[in-house]
């Protein structure tokens, strides 16, 4: 097998924002065999790899990537039932809708809020995928990956990945593993998971919605917020949610709802959206700390801006940097910071460029 490197890529058509500079080099990769031997070739030259897989959740800067890229095109799906449990298997260049599609096709429960979701299989674990009341972290069962500094393929269980909310062991030591594949284990014939209030809302009038139904559900509440890829649509060039939900101390979501009643921005402190996390911490709603802050959907710097369908994306027109972004998501941040004392992080992985402390 010989690798084929291409010098110079344009990395913005590799992303779903459509924003960054070029690679200095680049490598397709369809194999396992062609990841590790990219590694080597870039390990003999002394230059840094970024994985990249379907770009959704990515913000490259400017100046592009001064190193090897490695773009995962890796394919392969295994569906085995045993002990009423179905495993799937899927190899990290897997389209992940793809196999969600293909899991709810056969019945099998625990991906179908996942639906809609842009991306490859080998991301969902580094960001813990989440959304609509389910995440990744409920049904992997392990993670294949290379070790890069051994050189060694491993098979890692669900707790050695140390999932948390939009984050795992893989995100936060992005150097020391490359996901090569995931195992799910999913319910062969299972009831649909119907935690998110909105999604059960809008099930509401349908008796033991099935898999495929909320599915459909799932699609459709994307597609009204422009949280799906569809051509022409205005917001399309996104990474989705931009910014992560607020968790923090009961204490500190009482202060926020208080400052936001004397603000004048809710009535009552119960108006506050807001639910329950682990160890009595509490996750607050970013979109609405955004919105009332003064950021309004549709609200526009020049290239960039705010969907207007969805507080929580930032969008790209056309002809814009990742500079004039950044601006952007500082500016949004300082609002939320200014009003609230609530510091917004973001939810996409930032490559060659940083996160700014908030101005106010």
């Amino acid at each position: 097998m010989t690798l084929a490197i291409r010098d110079a890529v344009p990395l913005a058509p590799l992303t779903t924002l459509e924003l960054g500079g070029d690679a200095r080099h680049l490598a397709d990769a369809d194999d396992d065999a062609a990841i590790v031997e990219a590694l080597r070739w870039a390990d003999g030259r002394g230059l840094p790899v970024l994985i990249l897989g379907g770009g959704s959740n990515v913000v490259i800067a400017d100046r592009g990537w001064d190193g090897l890229v490695v773009r995962i095109a890796t394919r392969g799906r295994r569906f085995e039932a045993a002990a009423g449990v179905v495993t799937l298997t899927a190899a990290a260049g897997e389209p992940w809708d793809d196999v969600v599609a293909e899991a709810v096709a056969r019945d099998c429960a625990g991906l179908e809020c996942l639906s809609g979701i842009p991306g490859l299989v080998g991301a969902t674990p580094i960001q813990n995928v989440g959304a609509y009341g389910q995440e990744v972290a409920d049904t992997i069962r392990s993670v294949k990956v290379l070790e890069r500094a051994s050189g060694r393929v491993l098979e890692l269980p669900a707790d050695a990945c140390a999932f948390a909310y939009r984050d795992s062991a893989f995100k936060r030591a992005p150097d020391r593993h490359v996901v090569l594949a995931v195992t799910f284990a999913l319910r062969p014939g299972g009831a649909p998971t119907l935690r998110y209030g909105e999604l059960a809302d809008t099930l509401g009038g349908t008796a033991r919605p099935t898999l495929a139904e909320v599915r459909a559900t799932v699609l459709a509440l994307r597609r009204k917020k422009s949280m799906l890829i569809v051509d022409g649509d205005p917001n399309r060039r996104s990474v989705g949610s931009f910014f992560m939900n607020p968790i923090v101390p009961a204490a500190e979501a009482d202060a926020v709802a208080a400052r936001a009643v004397a603000l004048g921005a809710i009535a009552t402190a119960g108006e506050m959206p807001r639910w329950p996390g682990r160890d009595g911490a509490v996750k607050l709603s970013a979109g609405w700390l955004i919105e009332r802050a003064g950021i309004r959907k549709g609200h526009r710097r020049g290239a960039v801006g705010v969907s207007s369908a969805h507080a929580l994306a930032l969008v790209h027109h056309g002809g814009g940097s990742t500079a004039a972004l950044l601006e952007l998501a500082q500016e949004v941040s300082d609002a939320v910071h200014a009003r609230f004392a609530m510091t917004l992080l973001p939810e996409p992985t930032l490559i060659g460029t940083g996160w700014p402390t908030p101005r106010s």
